[in-house]
């Protein structure tokens, strides 16, 4: 798949995680906002953080010497072509990873002894667990509840979440963060399962256009009413 820049998601909500390692204020602020709208210009991250464009410079240019931003130039129209910034790879350590190697040398020793298969019935087990757990929450018989309501959680879990209608009848969620895409990489049934969880929690068709393991910038998700639970 193909790197996609994707649009900005129109209701993002709070975070759950805490600051990235070792940075607070105007530098953390920075550094989310960039996980969330990669190749953001100068303007819009003065503009997220509230403040000029040469105090948005200035952070920019702080993280950009510790390797955690990277900065590139849009080309076309006439001029100087205007600088874009997105978070550099070396970033992807501040962010959560829910526990990858104690839960990639799991699934390797489970491997071992039942084979990938055996791995995917455990994935689909904790599918299962979560399923139940997160279940009540996802009650209300309004489809667009329920999506919120499931941003939320993957907020909560560090996904970074975010929920926008792109037309009547359709959400999409979009996950700017993945915790497991080392689980992810090494198991690309991970996010079958995934895929399937949010169906049977939904009550609804799930279709996935964008995936961080990919390649993309984020994980985007389509959702629609289905045929057997039509939207009231």
């Amino acid at each position: 798949m193909n790197r996609r820049r994707v649009g900005r998601s129109m209701t993002p909500l709070p975070l759950a995680f805490p600051a990235p390692n070792g940075y607070s204020g105007p530098k953390r602020a920075t550094l989310l906002f960039l996980k969330r709208s990669p190749d953001a210009s100068l303007a819009e991250v003065a503009r997220e953080l509230g403040t000029s464009k040469v105090a948005a410079l200035r952070h920019l240019a702080s993280l950009e010497n510790d390797g955690l931003v990277h900065r590139a130039y849009r080309r076309g129209g006439k001029g100087r072509p205007p600088a874009i910034f997105r978070l550099a790879p070396s970033a992807d350590r501040l962010f959560p990873e829910a526990y990858t190697q104690l839960a990639l040398a799991a699934l390797g020793f489970i491997e071992k002894l039942e084979g990938r298969s055996g791995v995917v019935r455990m994935l689909e087990e904790r599918a299962q667990e979560l399923r139940k757990a997160h279940g009540p929450r996802l009650g209300s018989p309004v489809l667009g509840e329920r999506a919120r309501e499931l941003a939320r959680i993957r907020d909560e879990e560090g996904y970074m979440a975010a929920l926008r209608r792109p037309a009547p009848g359709t959400f999409e969620l979009m996950e700017h963060n993945c915790p497991i895409l080392a689980v992810a990489n090494a198991y690309g049934e991970a996010c079958d399962v995934e895929r399937r969880l949010f169906r049977n929690l939904l009550r609804a068709d799930v279709a996935v256009s964008h995936r961080v393991v990919a390649g993309d910038p984020v994980c985007r998700f389509l959702i629609r009413a289905s045929r057997s639970n039509p939207a009231p």
